[in-house]
């Protein structure tokens, strides 16, 4: 166990500490303000005040876990041993910064309660971000910093067993639209036939009516090869169904749809399944709560996990609505028009609340890359896209943590802007499987 001493225990500290030193280190932590106490202590010990009370790790505190509420952050960026720090100490200290208040920082998301422009769907955009100004965007940074933090620790106390934790990969998925030519009423499917027809797409209207009328498998129906997938090469998979209803950017097959309902319990049935709440449930609790208990009445069974459609979220409102409703697990923490840690982290944490000053049930999972962002934002090819995953993986494996993906189930269709993209997700499953 590691004790800490601090002159004064705020919420923001005993999170901060929590998730640096217990879900990233595997250290058990404790906190005194007693001298004493610290004194006797004859195990790991560190110090995080203005002063140090002897030998012991030291980190010198800035004033950010001791205040309240949102102000303006002076953030001035610097080297810690090659890697990008900031909130610097002059004070000699066991490192030349307060990791915890930069911690603190880039986990609860501080920046996005700040004033920022907005991107055209409202969402806070990555190019706002400390991150993406300083490029560090691509690297987990608070798992960076707890690593090389491990190794003080290991110098100051080498008698010190600590445990390691395992790299984990997550594959998740979003089921915008479940099917590309059934199921979509009589309207819509008209409306189809017209705009091919319109636009002289000849093999797209042959291969509508050959869907349509069950001669071949629809394009978009991709879901018992990703069960397949998560069986045979050992990963876990999630599926994030939307069943909002129609709007000019929620065009899935209507939760009524008797088919589109067995298809959510068959998926139910071999793989985890969240909510993904439509595009305007994100300001919106009673939407939200409207559509998670669809989902729970289609799949009998009480949903915990959600991700937000377009990645739409504001916080803390979102996120509030989402413990008021009792779902515990978030997966939205991420970008649209980048890659890489929007928290700066590859360790699921926990929601601080900077509104309330508490830390919340909620559990976020932090993804690193999405399928849209390479090909539609990024506008990358194939090759790169996939060099770039890898890539990610990498970083997380360096640190032992969890790489999440997000993916869409049309991707796998090999159609349209999407061909050849089965084949990258395959190779992801190959290169990153515990089986092999």
């Amino acid at each position: 166990m590691l004790l800490v001493y601090t002159h004064k225990l705020t919420p923001r500290l005993t999170y901060t500490f929590k998730h640096f030193f217990t879900r990233i280190l595997q250290i058990q932590v404790d906190f005194t303000t007693k001298v004493e106490d610290f004194i006797a202590h004859d195990g790991l010990k560190l110090t995080y005040g203005k002063q140090p009370l002897g030998n012991e790790i030291f980190i010198k505190s800035t004033n950010l876990l001791f205040e309240q509420g949102i102000n303006d952050v002076d953030v001035n960026m610097g080297k810690w041993s090659g890697v990008e720090c900031f909130f610097q100490t002059r004070q000699e200290a066991s490192i030349p910064f307060d990791v915890f208040a930069a911690t603190f920082y880039l986990l609860s998301r501080y920046e996005e309660y700040l004033p920022h422009r907005k991107d055209e769907h409202e969402r806070y955009p990555a190019e706002e971000s400390l991150a993406f100004k300083h490029q560090f965007l691509h690297k987990p940074l608070i798992d960076i910093w707890a690593y090389k933090f491990k190794d003080i620790l290991l110098e100051k106390f080498p008698e010190t067993e600590l445990k390691q934790r395992s790299f984990e990969f997550i594959s998740t998925i979003d089921v915008d639209i479940a099917y590309c030519f059934k199921h979509k009423g009589v309207i819509r499917t008209f409306a189809g036939y017209f705009r091919d027809l319109s636009r002289f797409r000849l093999l797209d209207l042959w291969y509508r009516t050959m869907v349509i009328f069950g001669f071949t498998k629809d394009p978009f129906d991709t879901f018992e090869e990703l069960i397949s997938f998560q069986k045979q090469y050992g990963i876990k998979t999630t599926f994030f169904f939307s069943v909002g209803g129609y709007t000019t950017f929620d065009k899935n097959t209507s939760s009524r749809n008797s088919s589109y309902q067995s298809l959510i319990k068959s998926v139910a049935d071999y793989a985890q399944v969240g909510l993904h709440p439509s595009y305007f449930s994100s300001k919106d609790e009673s939407i939200l709560q409207k559509e998670k208990l669809r989902l729970e009445s289609i799949v009998n069974r009480p949903i915990e996990k959600s991700r937000q459609h377009y990645l739409r979220f504001d916080l803390p409102e979102t996120y509030q609505n989402l413990v008021n409703l009792e779902i515990n697990e978030d997966y939205t923490m991420g970008y649209a028009g980048h890659y890489g840690f929007r928290a700066s982290t590859c360790t699921p944490f926990y929601f601080y609340d900077l509104e309330y000053e508490i830390q919340t049930p909620l559990k976020v999972f932090p993804f690193a890359v999405m399928d849209g962002t390479l090909k539609d934002y990024l506008k990358l090819p194939n090759k790169k896209s996939f060099e770039i995953i890898i890539d990610l993986a990498n970083q997380v494996k360096k640190v032992d943590g969890t790489f999440i993906t997000l993916f869409h189930n049309d991707t796998l269709s090999n159609r349209y802007r999407w061909r050849r993209w089965r084949k990258i997700y395959i190779d992801m499953f190959k290169k990153l499987s515990p089986l092999t």
